[in-house]
């Protein structure tokens, strides 16, 4: 058999690592050199380390390199490093609310921010077009771009990921190289998935660190050849594959998490060396100088990746990532002993890098974690007689606490119940003890301090396929294999060894209100093929090490575009907020709602969404850049409202797929206008949400603070928290007709030209099953709005003052995390809804199951929730631990809570209409059924129903289990607490 030699290179913060290793054999040689200003004398110096101690490793097919020069020069919000980006967005109507760079942080959105057009174009869920691209609005982004210093474009559209036949980014990109050939220009289906923002996000980065990349890469390019090496130059990314020099200089952004990969990876490669392990999954213990960092390594021998959605420097992004945890605890972290309780602290402060000159093993004067590791024998490092005298109670207390840290974050990662083995790697492996509770096996692996680089050398070539496929003639699991097919055939393309090649993931997701139609996601790799053409990877790569970067073909074009004048200018960057001393802005009766309000109040809403409505992230953006620009958002009591008053109400129907990525347009304002010329009236006095649960909840305001209504918000709304259905609205409860009168006539608009009305139905349930029907027709999202209501009749109805009581819970967990209170953020909550006879913590511990399928538009499932364990030394303070289990199963919203005790012991514990949320327990935020997934920590809070649900039998009947075909009794969890008025709290004060 043929040596597959490859080096592999990690450049780290501090230290540069290097292997030499033969892929079926092992690793040859290592070395570890510390990291120089000038990159290329580091890597220099670490493989012409590696290489002396292999003179005879002459077959060299491969050199892999992991970096963090391009996160870093984004972290480091450095201008040198940075460019600015103009976007060309292709949304036709929709998404004008929320502009490109609305999400990012104020420094970054001055820092790279260039002129945004937003033009015609873009696809529906279904991939037909929103609009066809029209060249000249193009065209004429194009020269304001030309006149001003602008070196890269980005280019993206409304569901660009499944656009494989028109290809309009494509388009777009062809006339943008015709018209500025000297700027780079990137397609943002070419660097992220779906989800409009998160995916356009990842391009501008990618964009603003393009001149930057091309320079280091060039400079990697540069060390290989001053070695006479002369084998390609292969960069890794995220996910633990391969990009040549090329395409890292074409995509830096994919390279941002590579390091975590990389040791992950190298531990599953140098766990399959070590006798007797086979592949399997496990946890891979990252221990450094100042952080552990915790991954769940597949049996694939890949990381399991992070949620779809997550961020980075204050932006959301959508790149592939591995899940990963970090806490406070390495090998410089310092020991402290109370003097007061003699317990022992571990961390989270640390040294760092500072440990060979402040450990006391190298005659300093810092106690630290390494040292107790030296005095129990676990390390033969610096002068073991220089602690041969620390307390053994310190020593004791220590290693307990470094176990307890260690047994509680892993707890948190695993997926299951059983044990697990965990693989040791990191400098500071040698903290971690031989056994832990719930690990099977503590690997203590070879050439653990060199991971990173092992696992840069065995990256691999994938192939993926994201895209949404018609299930209607074909059965799933076919269309499935189908995909799968594909998604081999494009690692094989990319140079991937067709012998070698398999499926690492596959997943099918169903689109909420949508039949025939599921989302798949199919990655597939393979080793690379040395000795294929090599082409597809390096073939932009010229023989200087150049990287030439040809412009797609140009194409001819078949008037009108938004264009947002940048650059951007950012308010002044607020102090930090002193939480507890904010006041909101009440002003003669009304509440004029600031940022701090919009956001609090985004996270209150997503919380009383009890795992549906969308997420209100889209919505707050919205409104932030409203009140940044000056308009006012008003809020108002009912008791103010004139009785004769008409108050407005609607919001958002369709699938939360849909409305990730065709943000929302005018459809909610087409709508309403619709309805009140219908009704004969030209606006009303005030408006008033459908539901405050998820993105509905803010909806409306966006509406009321629109300068052709200027109209204020009725602090309350409809559900008091997110239904799935527009029948189960409190005014349709007091319409004894069961017809929908209290809600009927509705119309519904598609933001692009379609509008239907619907007057009346037979039954309740009826009408909307028919708006439904006809909300998919017109690309499953549509705005909605419903008759509009006298304010003499909303004290009956409406459930009061629940844009206070968002505020309210958004404030509570803003609280929470500034005081680093996370761990009760569920008794912090209880009390911000008004104390324990109203709420309750239900149950606290890891989702270990989620079943989930699709019915008649509705996700339908269960999540399984197991209470965490807690092992004989630990001593954390935990408010209140759970035991057994809990069962909440779901339709779009959470509709009951079951608790089975160790010895099987069943007991509802909550029920809908009371309202049943469900916590990452890490952060605080709300959590919607989309985004359950196995080993999230999480906390499960029960509010009281208002009494209009839960005070009537037909409220019941509407809103209760039965409802959704469930036989479980109705026990109320509390008293019903009426949320405090802001207005009425605050109105003094100011």
């Amino acid at each position: 058999m043929a040596v597959k030699l490859r080096l592999g290179v990690d450049v780290g913060g501090t230290n540069t690592d290097a292997v030499l290793l033969d892929i079926s054999q092992g690793i040859i040689a290592s070395a570890k050199h510390p990291t120089t200003p000038d990159v290329t004398r580091g890597i220099q110096r670490a493989i012409k380390d590696v290489l002396d101690q292999a003179p005879n490793a002459t077959d060299i097919q491969a050199l892999s390199i992991g970096t963090t020069h391009f996160v870093n020069a984004l972290i480091e919000r450095d201008p040198a490093r940075l460019d600015r980006v103009a976007v060309i967005r292709l949304c036709g109507p929709f998404t004008h609310g929320t502009p490109p760079f609305v999400g990012f942080p104020l420094d970054l959105r001055a820092l790279l921010q260039g002129p945004c057009f937003l033009v015609s174009g873009g696809l529906q869920i279904d991939g037909s077009e929103i609009s066809p691209v029209n060249s000249c609005e193009i065209e004429a982004a194009c020269k304001e771009i030309a006149k001003i210093d602008i070196s890269a474009v980005v280019v993206s559209s409304v569901f660009a990921p499944i656009d494989s036949t028109i290809k309009q980014e494509e388009h777009v990109a062809s006339i943008v190289h015709t018209a500025l050939s000297h700027v780079d220009v990137v397609c943002s289906k070419d660097v992220a998935h779906l989800g409009l923002l998160e995916r356009e996000n990842a391009a501008i980065l990618n964009a603003s660190l393009l001149r930057y990349a091309k320079m280091t890469v060039a400079g990697f390019q540069r060390a290989t050849r001053s070695l006479s090496l002369k084998c390609p130059v292969f960069i890794t990314s995220n996910d633990g594959m391969l990009l040549s020099c090329a395409q890292a200089s074409q995509m830096p952004v994919r390279t941002f998490s590579s390091g975590l990969t990389n040791s992950m990876r190298g531990a599953a490669y140098l766990a399959d060396l070590e006798s007797g392990v086979s592949r399997q999954s496990a946890l891979v213990v990252d221990i450094g100088g100042t952080t552990t960092d915790i991954g769940m390594l597949l049996s694939t021998g890949f990381p399991r990746q992070a949620a779809a959605h997550h961020e980075l420097c204050g932006i959301l992004l959508n790149l592939p990532m591995p899940h990963v945890t970090s806490i406070g605890l390495g090998g410089g972290s310092l020991i402290r002993q109370s003097p007061c309780t003699g317990n022992v602290a571990v961390g989270p402060d640390s040294v760092g890098h500072r440990i060979s000159s402040e450990a006391l093993v190298f005659n300093g004067s810092t106690l630290t974690a390494t040292d107790i590791a030296v005095a129990v024998g676990r390390a033969s490092i610096g002068d073991s007689s220089l602690v041969a005298n620390i307390d053994p109670s310190i020593i004791d207390g220590a290693q307990k606490a470094i176990k307890v840290m260690l047994q509680n974050i892993l707890d948190v990662m695993k997926t299951s119940v059983a044990d697990v083995p965990i693989y040791l790697v990191g400098g500071g492996s040698i903290l971690a003890p031989d056994e832990l509770e719930g690990v099977s096996r503590v690997h203590r692996l070879p050439h653990y301090d060199v991971a990173n680089a092992v696992g840069a050398a065995i990256a691999q070539i994938s192939g993926i396929v994201d895209s949404f496929e018609d299930t209607s003639s074909i059965s799933v699991s076919e269309v499935k294999k189908i995909v799968e097919t594909r998604a081999i055939e494009r690692a094989i393309f990319a140079g991937a060894d067709p012998q070698r090649v398999a499926i690492i993931e596959s997943e099918i997701i169903p689109i909420a209100y949508t039949s025939g139609r599921c989302r798949f996601y199919v990655k597939a790799a393979g080793e690379w093929d040395s000795s294929s053409t090599q082409g597809h990877l390096d073939a932009c790569e010229g023989k200087d090490g150049s990287t030439i970067c040809p412009s797609p073909p140009g194409t001819e074009l078949p008037d009108h575009g938004e264009h947002i004048n940048a650059p951007y200018h950012p308010l002044a960057a607020p102090n930090e907020l002193d939480i507890s001393s904010y006041v909101p802005n009440v002003q003669d009766n009304q509440w004029l709602l600031s940022e701090t309000d919009l956001e609090w109040i985004a996270d209150g809403c997503y919380v009383l969404g009890c795992g549906g409505g969308g997420s209100p992230l889209h919505t707050f953006l919205e409104l932030r850049e409203m009140v940044r620009t000056g308009s006012l958002i008003r809020v108002v009591d009912l008791a103010y409202m004139p009785s004769d008053a008409v108050v407005g109400w609607g919001g958002g129907m369709g699938s939360p797929e849909v409305s990730s990525e065709r943000l929302l347009g005018k459809e909610y304002h087409e709508a309403c206008e619709e309805l009140w010329k219908l009704v004969g009236i030209t606006k009303p006095e005030a408006l008033c949400a459908l539901e405050i649960g998820g993105a509905n909840g803010m909806i409306n305001l966006i509406m009321a603070a629109s300068k052709n209504y200027d109209i204020p918000i009725i602090d309350g709304d409809f559900m008091g928290r997110a239904y799935p259905t527009l029948h189960q609205t409190t005014p349709n409860v007091f319409d004894k007709s069961g017809k929908g009168l209290n809600f009927l006539p509705s119309v519904i608009s598609s933001g692009d030209g379609n509008i239907m009305v619907m007057t009346r139905a037979k039954r309740d349930t009826d009408a909307d099953a028919a708006l439904r029907a006809a909300c998919v027709e017109m690309g499953t999202h549509v705005g909605l709005a419903s008759k509009p209501l006298k304010a003499n009749d909303l004290p009956v109805m409406m459930i009061a003052n629940t844009v206070s009581l968002s505020w309210r819970i958004g404030r509570a967990i803003a609280l929470a995390r500034r005081r680093s209170s996370i761990g009760q953020i569920g008794h912090i909550i209880v009390d911000a809804v008004g104390g324990s006879r109203s709420a309750k913590v239900l149950f606290s511990g890891k989702i270990t199951d989620v079943r989930r399928r699709l019915h008649k538009g509705h996700t339908i499932g269960e999540v399984v929730i197991t209470a965490l364990s807690y092992g004989k030394d630990d001593s954390s303070e935990a408010v209140e631990k759970f035991t057994g289990s809990l069962v909440v199963p779901f339709k779009n919203e959470n509709l009951y809570a079951e608790h089975t005790s160790k010895d099987g012991q069943k007991t509802i514990r909550a029920v809908v209409p009371d309202l049943i949320c469900i916590l990452d327990a890490q952060n605080g935020s709300a959590l919607g059924t989309q985004e359950y997934k196995y080993g999230l920590r999480v906390v499960v809070i029960g509010i009281t129903a208002a009494p209009q649900w839960t005070g009537t039998l037909r409220g019941m009947a509407v809103g209760g289990p039965a409802a959704f075909g469930f036989h479980v009794p109705y026990v109320p969890l509390g008293v019903y607490n009426r949320p405090k008025s802001v207005i009425e709290e605050y109105g003094h004060r100011n």
